[in-house]
């Protein structure tokens, strides 16, 4: 990989007091990412808690949660979500890698519990074949096994909306109402909307009517008070092709009209939003999607 051996500094932006910002890296530390969120502008960011690519990781340090603690208080940056491992799968007919799965998420819960992150996102997982509503079931018994073995967590345990690729759950509103009635518990409960996924899914942000018809349907579903946080993301792929590729923001099939609609819907002014878009080391990226959304408010 190349590197610029001329470091440049990076610009802050103000994104005034809205909870927005980004996934931002936890090389060296967990407790590193305050630091990076402040750098970029962000009032929020997204973690990983250990590599999302392994089951496992070593324990975090109680020293290194203290300075992640208060890091994240001296830079007034709040940890808003733990993203899991990809590897979890929630859903999965195979009864070894379900056990492994559902051990996987009550250590990710610890962890979350451990640095005082809120929400917990994940992906409900997949039926690999054994169809739709059993894997919804398996999904909601899994999050019922985890919540009955942390009764005491902090955590929301934070369902995200998801494209509908292969045999993926969480693509439509209804599987998510269905999972969270399951799961029983409905406090401990939420949703993260990521737009890219949802648009790709099939749903519409093009225009205000299709705007206004997709949160419509999700009151009806679920409403509008689970909706914990939005992953930021406009979509290389048009709208119902299934496919989760990101793009920055107003510069995909979204474009800025969905977005402008989002941040100037007063019902998720304090609703934090963090990007997930494409980015390099520095995270200059990040500064341009958080400077675009922030010209769209009114």
């Amino acid at each position: 990989m190349k590197t610029n051996p001329k470091k440049r500094e990076v610009k802050k932006v103000n994104t005034g007091a809205r909870p927005w910002g980004a996934h931002v890296s936890t090389a060296g530390g967990v407790d590193k990412a305050p630091e990076r969120g402040e750098k970029i502008g962000a009032l929020a960011v997204q973690i990983f808690t250990k590599n999302n690519t392994r089951w496992s990781g070593p324990p975090i340090d109680p020293q290194t949660a203290a300075r992640f603690r208060e890091e994240s208080a001296s830079r007034k940056v709040t940890t808003v979500a733990s993203h899991v491992s990809y590897l979890i799968n929630l859903a999965s007919p195979d009864p070894e890698l379900l056990k492994k799965s559902r051990e996987a998420l009550v250590d990710e819960i610890d962890r979350a519990d451990l640095l005082g992150v809120p929400y917990l996102v994940f992906h409900p997982g997949s039926h690999v074949g054994s169809g739709e509503d059993e894997g919804i079931r398996r999904v909601a018994e899994s999050l019922e096994w985890a919540m009955a073995r942390r009764p005491a967590s902090q955590a929301i345990l934070t369902l995200e909306t998801t494209a509908g690729q292969g045999t993926g759950l969480g693509h439509t509103f209804g599987q998510l109402a269905r999972i969270m009635e399951l799961a029983g518990d409905e406090a401990r409960l939420g949703v993260c909307v990521d737009t890219c996924h949802i648009f790709a899914a099939g749903y519409d942000l093009l225009d205000k009517k299709g705007y206004n018809a997709t949160f419509k349907n999700f009151d009806d579903e679920i409403g509008l008070d689970k909706i914990k946080l939005f992953h930021m993301n406009d979509s290389k792929k048009p709208q119902g092709s299934r496919v989760d590729r990101h793009e920055h923001i107003g510069k995909g099939h979204i474009g800025e009209t969905g977005f402008a609609l989002l941040v100037n819907d007063k019902r998720f002014v304090n609703t934090p939003m963090v990007l997930e878009t494409p980015k390099g080391p520095e995270g200059r990226e990040d500064i341009k999607n958080l400077a675009a959304l922030r010209e769209m408010v009114k």
